[in-house]
């Protein structure tokens, strides 16, 4: 046995099916041997209330039995066992998606392997991930009309902070104070996933699309155009978010769809607040989705017909979602390790997609991304069109190889050790330090070396070493410029402020352990530096002793809770998270 059916709500206890009853359905998660919680090798539910101080009973799932396959809604409202399973399920779920989609196994931010998740964490309207905590913590608070509302059974609001665990493991600076981008991308992102999973279940898509249960079968031609699925099924799936824990990606969806692309957005200060920031990804990424869809059903849509068979439509849905899902995951190994811009993440989009399918084919993925980014002003970080004409990249928007003008120094290593080896990468990595462009006074180390397999939608197999590095580089503001010519301290910062650069790269390696991208952030770029410095400076974002480019001066763990109550407009944490709930 490879795989667990467990029943999960599909959207949230507000969105019923046609019998009235809450939309529910069985995922397929990876078998293993639960013990009660579920307690599982990466995920422990661990149901303890802080606000009431109540530890909920452990549920044990037992052998492979769904127990809540046909509860009724009042069960799964009421019974913490199912709590506790719908969580394990969704996360589990998430966590396989993204190995799948990377190739390999993939770490928590936290150094050990299991993440503890509470269903019932407080009496509050939020749900956090904490990596002090090691955990994923769901609140709960009374409704409008004063029905308690538990952010456990909303699916978008558990994807979305389970994202934010997985991307912190495999993206550990992306927390750290840097410009809007990258403050903006860790929201953007953990919303494009929370989003395009929900178009991964069927049963939501044609929910969406059926607006009558005499429709059962079919749909409306008509319906299907662009302009209406952009309506009809962004908008809907935002009013069908109507649990209260959902209010935020309902907000995103609406402004998605109503809000006119910006060609200048990035450079108003209204987008550097993180999550409206986030906004023009999930914008840029979603409206792609609609487009890829529309432009799949066009291939196969009969001239004559008023009226199509459902499941064909809903499963160019998936199809759509599911690629753009893959790619966005997969995308991040080829994003820098600090400093990311959501210019960056196109070309990893676009450099990803191209080496497992060198065609963009029919449906023209890349294409409509590259087109859908550039609405907003965004452009990929390379592949510039000189660079393609004169052949350095194959396409617009992709990463550039090593240049075989500068030959790179493989005699100093072994080859079958770069992917195992971090000490024989470091060799390679100073080896080659000139040839790399790589700043040799500041503090340099490998952070991780991960092999991976990937496969392609035709069955291609491409295997790949990822390896990252940071480097840092401590110093006053008065001197920045022995750094770089070109760096200086923002204007009205004391030469004697205490500042710290980042830097670092990607190296990316074939089968053969020839070197084939290397995607880095100099650490002397006095541009990026200089922009990254004025950000901090004009926010006033330092941490506690008043250093600009450590932290942003919040406790580590209470990080993300504290981000999302301040999207709310709230600044102090309830006094029962003042342990993380440790």
């Amino acid at each position: 046995m490879t795989t667990r059916r467990m029943t999960i709500i599909a959207q949230d206890p507000s969105i019923k099916n046609s019998d009235g009853e809450i939309l529910r359905t069985r995922v397929n998660i990876p078998y293993e041997e639960l013990g009660p919680g579920p307690r599982g090798y990466r995920v422990h539910v661990v149901d303890y209330d802080s606000s009431q101080r109540v530890l909920y009973h452990p549920f044990d799932p037992g052998d492979d039995a769904d127990p809540f396959e046909n509860a009724s809604d009042s069960r799964l409202l009421e019974d913490p066992a199912f709590h506790a399973q719908n969580v394990y399920a969704i996360i589990m779920r998430l966590l396989s998606r993204f190995e799948g989609a990377l190739g390999r196994r993939i770490p928590w931010g936290f150094g050990v392997q299991q993440i503890h998740v509470a269903p019932h964490a407080f009496a509050d309207a939020n749900a956090y991930y904490s990596e002090d905590a090691q955990g994923l913590f769901f609140g709960y608070f009374p409704g409008v009309n004063g029905e308690i509302v538990l952010t456990c059974l909303s699916h978008d609001v558990v994807v979305h902070e389970a994202t934010h665990a997985l991307l912190d493991g495999l993206r550990e600076t992306y927390t750290v104070p840097s410009h809007p981008d990258q403050a903006g991308f860790h929201e953007g992102f953990a919303d494009v996933i929370a989003l395009l999973s929900v178009f991964g279940l069927s049963d939501v898509v044609r929910a969406l699309l059926l607006k009558r249960e005499s429709e059962a079968n079919y749909i409306p031609k008509d319906d299907l155009r662009a302009r209406v699925l952009r309506t009809n099924v962004l908008l809907g799936l935002a009013e069908q978010f109507g649990n209260e824990a959902s209010r935020h990606r309902a907000d995103c969806l609406r402004r998605a769809v109503s809000r006119r692309p910006r060609k200048d957005a990035l450079r108003d200060l209204v987008f550097e607040e993180c999550h409206i920031r986030g906004e023009i990804l999930s914008a840029a990424v979603l409206n792609s989705f609609i487009e890829v869809w529309t432009r799949r059903l066009e291939s196969w849509l009969p001239t004559g017909d008023e009226v199509v068979p459902i499941d064909r439509v809903v499963e160019d849905a998936y199809d759509a979602a599911s690629h753009l899902l893959t790619m966005c995951i997969r995308a991040l190994d080829y994003c820098p390790v600090v400093d990311i811009t959501f210019g960056d993440f196109l070309s990893a989009l676009l450099t990803v997609d191209l080496e497992l399918l060198v065609d963009d084919g029919k449906y023209k993925y890349r294409q409509i991304l590259r087109n859908q980014f550039e609405l907003w002003g965004i452009n990929p970080a390379s592949g510039a069109e000189d660079q393609v004409r004169a052949g350095e990249v194959p396409e617009l928007g992709i990463w550039e190889r090593p240049s075989s003008d500068t030959p790179l120094n493989y005699e100093c290593v072994h080859r079958e050790s770069l992917e195992k080896d971090m000490n024989e990468v470091f060799r390679f990595l100073w080896e080659n330090r000139k040839q790399l462009g790589i700043f040799d006074n500041a503090y340099t180390w490998i952070i991780s070396l991960r092999p991976c397999v990937r496969v392609a939608p035709d069955g291609f197999v491409l295997k790949e070493t990822v390896c990252e590095y940071r480097q840092t580089l401590d110093l006053l503001a008065s001197q920045l410029r022995s750094v770089s010519d070109g760096m200086k301290k923002p204007e009205g910062m004391p030469d004697d402020t205490h500042v710290r650069l980042n830097g670092g790269g990607v190296l990316i390696f074939d089968d053969f352990g020839h070197l084939k991208y290397h995607i880095r952030s100099r650490i002397d770029n006095a541009k990026r530096q200089n922009s990254r410095l004025e950000y901090l400076w004009r926010n006033g974002i330092r941490d506690r002793n008043g250093r600009y480019g450590f932290s942003d001066g919040s406790p580590k763990g209470r990080r993300f809770a504290l981000m999302h109550m301040r999207r709310d407009g709230r600044t102090e944490l309830p006094a029962e998270w003042e342990d993380d709930q440790q």
